[in-house]
């Protein structure tokens, strides 16, 4: 398994930014954006094929 220490800081920084970008930049979510692209980054690092990404807060994706 692969373990967030294994995923570049920078890596997580530019899907964190492209997850918050995509959802229209809402105020106050930074931590829950950049816990979701480490997720989603680290299901990708797994092979996590067939796994929903939860990009997109409005549809009741991962960010809450």
């Amino acid at each position: 398994m692969t373990s967030t220490n294994d995923i570049p800081f920078e890596r997580i920084r530019e899907r964190a930014f492209e997850l918050w970008d995509r959802n229209h930049r809402p105020e106050g979510l930074d931590i829950q954006f950049w816990l979701l692209a480490e997720r989603e980054l680290r299901t990708d690092a797994t092979g996590g094929e067939g796994q929903a990404h939860e990009t997109d807060a409005h549809d009741g994706g991962g960010v809450s």
